[in-house]
């Protein structure tokens, strides 16, 4: 099934939760956001460094809304220059890592919570690579463990996964196989305009009464 990896962190290590905003108390809600075209200028030559990272202005913003809305943020991203030995995992953290930065300058309150990457060639049939949702499962997991202060042992994974509450979660994307991950785990689901990121559907996704567009 081939587990997606994680930004720092082997992938079932307990996640150290940032704090939310003054006030927010988390209820389990998590906005599941693909990178490339939704936080930064995507390219279909790939961000292949730091000097190709281009982040959006308002994606900053549009993140610590979202955060103080009550939602906690897990990047899901395809990273498959990686599984066509492009280039390898350490070039991906310092873009995770530049990204990360980048954000917190532009708000304080626009911490990733978590960074999940599949790096999987598409002809892998990895089940952690979009349109499937096995990076959306894996998120959800390690993030009720952290409630509880844990990590996940032993992932339910896979097209028999135990389908949990999402409650407000959502997944934004700029692309069909964002949509169908988020629709196969069972999330409101919106594409943004990948020209503008995240702040093209802000509205939208903060909008309990908006059910996505899938």
């Amino acid at each position: 099934m081939l587990l997606p990896h994680r930004h720092l962190s082997e992938l079932g290590e307990p996640v150290d939760l940032p704090p939310m905003p003054s006030g927010v108390e988390w209820e389990g809600d998590i906005a599941f956001l693909d990178r490339d075209g939704v936080l930064n200028i995507g390219s279909e030559d790939y961000i292949n460094g730091v000097s190709e990272l281009d982040v959006f202005p308002e994606s900053g913003q549009s993140v610590g809304k979202i955060r103080s809305a009550g939602f906690r943020v897990c990047i899901v991203t395809n990273q498959s220059p990686i599984g066509r030995g492009l280039w390898g995992h350490q070039i991906l953290a310092s873009v995770n890592s530049a990204l990360q930065k980048a954000l917190l300058m532009q708000d304080p309150d626009a911490h990733l919570d978590l960074i999940l990457y599949s790096p999987y060639a598409p002809w892998e049939g990895a089940w952690s690579r979009k349109g499937r949702p096995g990076m959306l499962q894996a998120g959800r997991q390690l993030f009720d463990a952290a409630k509880e202060g844990s990590g996940v042992e032993h992932f339910d994974y896979g097209p028999d996964y135990t389908v949990r509450d999402e409650g407000r979660s959502f997944m934004v994307g700029d692309r069909r196989a964002d949509d169908e991950a988020g629709v196969a785990h069972g999330v409101r689901t919106f594409r943004c305009d990948g020209r503008t990121g995240l702040v093209d559907v802000l509205s939208r996704v903060l909008d309990d009464s908006d059910t996505g567009d899938y």
